[in-house]
């Protein structure tokens, strides 16, 4: 929990007694790359912070095909909030593409920690702001820049993903071909 801290540490105050209450919901686990921690049309009621390793969201589209979401890496959070947010079962899939160590929160339980100590609610809130930024500039990116720029863009913002993700992980998030890929790739290097 002391990582989880340390990284809080930069973002909000917490008292002792939040740190103790704090450690009463969570847990670390350990999860071997491969496992699924959300299956597609299961009830969410887990948030996921990474310590180690590296985690990706994904769904298939009505063909089949897969769409990476978003990844998550140390010091990430990571969940299917939609979910979460409009109580519904998940249309994501969060699997763990490296062996990974987490600390698990309980979504009741990190409400009711909120409401118990704002100052934590206000990071949050200020987290999810960010995170939803994000993914509105992704958005713009992806209708306004080339491939090849999206693969730069990605690279520079998420330099140690392409040591954890594959290809394939990476060109479905991305929107492309994994030949597409490889080609952006051979472009930039010669």
């Amino acid at each position: 929990m002391q990582e989880l801290y340390d990284y809080l540490s930069n973002k909000v105050l917490l008292s002792p007694d939040a740190k103790d209450y704090l450690n009463t919901i969570t847990s670390v686990k350990e999860f071997k790359k491969g496992r699924v921690l959300i299956k597609q049309d299961q009830v969410v009621n887990k948030i996921f912070f990474v310590l180690d390793g590296c985690l990706r969201s994904f769904i298939y589209d009505r063909n089949g095909k897969e769409h990476t979401l978003r990844f998550a890496v140390k010091n990430w959070w990571i969940s299917d909030f939609i979910a979460i947010y409009f109580q519904e079962k998940s249309s994501q899939i969060v699997e763990c593409i490296k062996d990974s160590r987490l600390i698990e929160f309980d979504v009741q339980n990190l409400d009711k920690f909120m409401l118990l100590y704002p100052e934590f609610g206000d990071f949050h809130r200020r987290n999810m702001e960010r995170h939803i930024a994000s993914l509105h500039s992704r958005i713009l990116n992806q209708l306004q820049l080339s491939s090849r720029e999206q693969y730069e863009l990605f690279v520079e913002q998420h330099p140690d993903i392409e040591k954890h993700a594959l290809n394939y992980h990476i060109a479905s998030y991305l929107g492309i071909t994994q030949q597409s890929l490889s080609r952006i790739r051979a472009a930039i290097n010669n």
